[in-house]
């Protein structure tokens, strides 16, 4: 079964996705320790990472190309409202899917909930039939 893992140091943000996600029939792993996120990925738990702009004391940015270094075909998805254009561009070359805006009101769910929809998509596409 494919998994989601949310690493965000927000204990709400956290909860409100993971609970999304759950009701939407993931396999969902939450985490603010930057280790267990890597080892999530290391261990193939996690094939999509939501990763928040910081957590752990480590910002986006320095997580993201050890992520990469894990497992170069995670797909990563930043959920920040405090990236700049530059960080964006910077974290694009880095190899995130996606930047999407922190759900506000429940409306703004979609967006978040179709852009995991179109990276696991993509994750089962590219796969090689046996």
């Amino acid at each position: 079964m494919l998994g989601l893992l949310i690493a965000d140091n927000d204990t709400v943000a956290r909860k409100e996705l993971a609970d999304l996600f759950i009701e939407a029939g993931y396999n969902v792993t939450v985490t603010n320790s930057a280790a267990n996120a890597l080892n999530g990925v290391l261990k193939k738990t996690a094939q999509v990472v939501l990763i928040g702009s910081e957590f752990d004391e480590f910002k986006a940015g320095e997580l993201i190309p050890l992520i990469k270094k894990c497992d170069r075909n995670v797909t990563i998805i930043l959920v920040s409202n405090d990236a700049s254009l530059p960080v964006i561009r910077k974290l694009r070359k880095e190899g995130i899917f996606y930047h999407a805006l922190r759900p506000v009101k429940p409306e703004d769910k979609e967006e978040i909930r179709q852009v995991v929809r179109c990276a696991f998509e993509n994750l089962l596409n590219s796969r090689p039939e046996k």
